[in-house]
C-alpha cells in the first residue's frame, strides 16, 4: 500500500517519524546520504519496451519507491525512474534477513532505492525485476501527497513542481515535449543556415518600447541596468556586422501583468535574415509551424482546448481586409483622421482624441478581428503608427511591411521587413521616447543612438521574426495556461513554514 498525508499536522508528524528513522540508520552506520553513486545500467522504459532483450538478464536500476505491498517473506514494490516505472519483487531469502526485515520493510514511500536483479514476467503478465539486492540511496523525509493526482489546487502544483513531476507523469511529458520543441526549432533554423548567438540580458538603458523593464544596479559601474525586453536590436547589429542569418533562443523579462498567457519572464526566438523581407519570414513561419505540428503531435491537424486546428492550412489577410471583414469598416473610405475617429465612435470603440487613421484601424482590429482568428492566420501590412521598427510599404507609406500571426484568437509572433533607413529610424525612436515620457514622466527611456550608428554603417535589406516559445508549447501540448509549460512560473512567495 502507499501511505501519504493531506493535512499539515499529518505531514509534520510523518516527517518527525522519518527523521527518527534517519537518525537510527545513521546510528547503525547506514546513512543513506553517505551513498555517492549506484551502478545503473538499465531504465524502466527500456526494459518494458524490449522484453526479449532483457528477460532473464541481470540489471541494475534505481528510482523512487511509489508503492509497496508486503506479503510476509516477499514483497512487491513499484519504483519510478526518469523513464517510467516498473515493478520489483523482493524476497527475504534473496536479499537477506537484515536487508529485508531491518531495511526494505521499514523504508518509506518516496525513498529512492537501487535494485539489482533479473528481469521476469509475473503470472499476471507484469514485467518485473526479481531483486537480488536492494539499497537505500536517499531518504524521503516528507510523505508524498495521498491525493496529489488530479488535485485542483494548481497553485500548489506550480509552487512545488518537483512534487507535481513525481506524482503526475503527464506533466513530465509536457516538459519533455518542450525540450523536443526547442530542439526541433534549432534544427529547423540550423538546417537553413542560421547561426545561434547570445546577446546581453543586462542592458545599459531603457528603450522607448511600450514594455516596462525590470531594473537592477551594477555596483562596480555604479549604474542602473535593465533586464532586456527583447533581443532585436543586438541581433540586427550582427546583421550589420556581416552575419547574414542569426537567431537567439532568449529569456525575456517584462515587468507587467500576469495571466494565463503572460509570465514576467518568458522565452522567445528571434531570427533575422539579410536580403529577404517579411514575405520570406511568412514562408519560414508556415513551414516551421507545420513541421513542428507533425513532429510533436504526429499530424498537421491538432486539438487545442477542444478546438480542431489545422496547422497545414494558413489564411493571409491585410489588416484593412480583416477589419473590413469583421467590423464592416473600410479604412479607404475614411477621408481623414476625423472620419476614422467618427467610424470608431459609431462602432462603440473608444480612441484617443488625436487618433490617426492608422491608430483607429489598429483599435478596430483589436475590438473586432482577433477573437475570430481561430485557424492559423497571418495578418499583414500594419499601420506605421504602431510599427516603429518596420519598413514602410513603398506604394503606401501609411503602412509597413509587418505581419503578426494568430492561432486560437492569440497572437503567436511578429515579423517585419526591417527598417534600415537610419534617418527614419532616428525620427521614429525619438517620437517613441517622446510619447513614452509624456505618458510616464518618471520613465528613464532613451533612444538607443548606438543602434542608429550601426544603421549608419549600413543594414542590408533584412527580414526579421520573433515568436514566443511558451505559447507555442501551450499549443502543441494542449495546455491551457502558460504556467503549465513553465517548470517554475513566477509566484508570490508564501510565508515560510517549517
Amino acid at each position: 500500500m502507499r501511505t501519504g498525508a493531506d493535512s499539515a499536522e499529518d505531514v509534520h508528524e510523518l516527517k518527525r517519524i522519518r527523521l527518527e528513522k534517519l537518525d537510527a540508520l545513521k546510528a547503525d552506520g547506514k546513512d543513506p546520504f553517505a551513498v555517492t553513486k549506484f551502478p545503473v545500467d538499465a531504465e524502466a522504459a527500456g526494459i518494458k519496451g524490449d522484453l526479449a532483450a532483457f528477460e532473464g538478464k541481470t540489471v541494475s536500476l534505481a528510482g523512487r519507491m511509489m508503492s509497496r505491498r508486503i506479503m510476509g517473506k516477499a514483497s512487491f514494490a513499484n519504483i519510478a525512474d526518469g523513464s517510467g516505472n516498473i515493478q520489483i519483487y523482493v524476497k527475504r531469502d534473496d536479499v537477506g534477513e537484515d536487508v529485508y526485515n531491518g531495511g526494505f520493510k521499514k523504508w518509506d514511500i518516496g525513498d529512492i532505492i537501487g535494485v539489482s536483479g533479473f528481469v521476469f514476467v509475473t503470472q499476471t503478465g507484469e514485467i518485473s525485476v526479481h531483486a537480488s539486492s536492494v539499497t537505500l540511496l536517499a531518504k524521503s523525509l516528507l510523505p508524498l501527497p495521498e491525493k496529489f493526482h488530479g488535485l485542483t489546487d494548481t497553485d500548489t502544483r506550480y509552487r512545488q513542481r518537483y512534487v507535481d513531476l513525481i506524482m503526475n507523469p503527464e506533466v513530465k511529458d509536457t516538459f519533455t515535449k518542450r525540450s523536443l520543441i526547442l530542439r526541433e526549432i534549432r534544427s529547423f533554423l540550423d538546417s537553413r543556415g542560421f547561426m545561434e548567438v547570445d546577446t546581453p540580458i543586462l542592458t545599459p538603458m531603457e528603450i522607448g518600447a511600450a514594455a516596462r523593464p525590470f531594473i537592477t544596479h551594477h555596483n562596480t559601474l555604479d549604474m542602473d541596468m535593465y533586464l532586456r525586453i527583447e533581443t532585436e536590436l543586438y541581433l540586427k547589429r550582427l546583421i550589420v556586422g556581416g552575419f547574414d542569418k542569426v537567431y537567439e533562443v532568449g529569456r525575456i523579462f517584462r515587468n507587467e501583468g500576469m495571466d494565463t498567457k503572460h509570465n514576467p519572464e518568458f522565452t522567445t526566438v528571434e531570427l533575422y535574415q539579410a536580403y529577404t523581407d517579411y514575405k520570406g519570414m511568412m514562408d519560414i513561419v508556415i513551414e516551421m509551424y507545420t513541421a513542428l505540428a507533425e513532429k510533436i503531435c504526429g499530424s498537421k491537424v491538432i486539438n487545442y482546448q477542444g478546438k480542431r486546428i489545422d496547422m497545414g492550412n494558413w489564411t493571409k489577410m491585410t489588416m484593412t481586409e480583416a477589419v473590413k471583414k469583421y467590423s464592416g469598416c473600410d479604412y479607404y473610405s475614411w477621408s481623414d483622421d476625423a472620419a476614422a475617429r467618427a467610424a470608431a465612435a459609431e462602432k462603440g470603440v473608444a480612441v484617443p482624441s488625436d487618433a490617426t487613421r492608422g491608430t483607429v484601424l489598429a483599435e478596430l482590429f483589436d475590438a473586432f478581428v482577433e477573437e475570430n482568428l481561430i485557424q492559423p492566420t497571418i495578418i499583414y501590412d500594419y499601420p506605421v503608427e504602431n510599427s516603429p521598427l518596420a519598413k514602410r510599404k513603398p506604394e503606401d507609406p501609411a503602412f509597413t511591411e509587418r505581419f503578426e500571426y494568430f492561432i486560437n484568437a492569440t497572437e503567436f509572433g511578429n515579423a517585419f521587413s526591417e527598417l534600415n533607413d537610419p534617418v527614419d529610424q532616428r525620427e521614429r525612436f525619438e517620437k517613441q521616447v517622446e510619447n513614452k515620457r509624456r505618458e510616464d514622466p518618471a520613465t528613464t527611456a532613451q533612444v538607443d543612438y548606438d543602434y542608429i550608428t550601426a544603421l549608419e554603417y549600413g543594414l542590408a535589406p533584412t527580414g526579421g521574426l520573433g515568436f514566443g516559445v511558451d505559447r507555442l508549447v501551450m499549443l502543441l501540448t494542449d495546455s491551457g495556461s502558460i504556467r503549465d509549460v513553465l517548470l517554475f512560473p513566477t509566484m508570490k512567495p508564501l510565508p515560510n513554514e517549517n
